[in-house]
């Protein structure tokens, strides 16, 4: 259940992220603002509500946990999103760091399940 909640706000990310770079600029209504700043809390809940299994492995427990991470990032990135003095530039690169490691657990939870097929 919660995997579907982080999806959601990962979506909401996407989006919010989408907007300025299709838009060719900033644009005055802070949509984009409001719609990164509820998705980054909404992968923060998911994670902070994510249960792991107690039969998993203590390695797996830790991709889960790592995955927590990148919704820190995101939430950071919204921060910057609304700080005055920050470029556009500082809340990309805490985006791109939160995405990077959804994509690194990703690959390895893919990998992961093809050496027990």
């Amino acid at each position: 259940m919660m995997q579907l909640i982080s999806s959601l706000g990962l979506l909401l990310i996407a989006v919010a992220t989408l907007i300025p770079i299709l838009s060719g600029g900033f644009p005055e209504s802070p949509l984009y603002k409001y719609l990164f700043s509820v998705g980054a809390l909404v992968c923060l809940t998911a994670a902070l509500f994510t249960k792991t299994p107690k039969d998993l492995p203590m390695r797996e427990k830790r991709w889960i946990r790592i995955e927590g991470w990148s919704a820190i990032f995101f939430c950071a990135a919204a921060f910057f999103l609304w700080y005055p003095g920050s470029s556009p530039r500082d809340w990309l690169a805490f985006t791109l760091a939160g995405a990077t490691i959804r994509i690194i657990v990703f690959v390895r939870g893919v990998i992961a399940s093809r050496k027990k097929a």
